[in-house]
């Protein structure tokens, strides 16, 4: 499936993003790049809000976020309410956040993974289709979006 892909990084994460971004247009992708646009030191929670908030909003299909250890972009990015961001560093999670946990952002640590990595990463992630209401993980996706009703609402 080809679609928009919202792509954002810090500064640890910005030649990787580089890279990314020109893998997923030479695969069809529309991208939406929403920086960092240089290896200056930035806060990465600005990144990772703005690329989670549009896939939250529809704007994006799928989103990428790459920062050190992709940890602190699943954090930011799975505060907005409809995100599931995993954190993969490697294929095989990255297939089955999505075959199972319907993810809809990616995140990536640049100083994890090399590039060629990272692109078997993206690839998996994006190639991957959750297996649908029907299956058993459905129930679960349900409990999780009851979690996120219950404390959305207290924040």
């Amino acid at each position: 499936m080809s679609g928009t892909v919202a792509i954002g990084s810090d500064h640890a994460g910005f030649l990787l993003k580089e890279a990314l971004e020109d893998e997923l247009v030479s695969g069809g992708y529309t991208v939406v790049d929403f920086g960092t646009d240089s290896e200056e030191s930035c806060d990465y929670p600005d990144f990772g809000l703005a690329v989670a908030e549009a896939v939250s909003t529809g704007e994006a299909w799928r989103g990428v976020l790459v920062c050190g250890t992709g940890a602190g972009m699943a954090m930011v990015a799975n505060k907005v309410p409809g995100v599931r961001a995993a954190a993969c560093n490697e294929p095989y999670t990255a297939e089955y956040c999505r075959l199972h946990n319907d993810a809809n952002v990616l995140t990536m640590g640049a100083r994890i993974v090399d590039p060629q990595a990272a692109k078997r990463i993206l690839h998996a992630f994006l190639d991957a289709e959750y297996e649908g209401e029907a299956s058993r993980h459905e129930r679960r996706l349900g409990k999780i979006r009851d979690v996120e009703r219950k404390y959305m609402k207290e924040a």
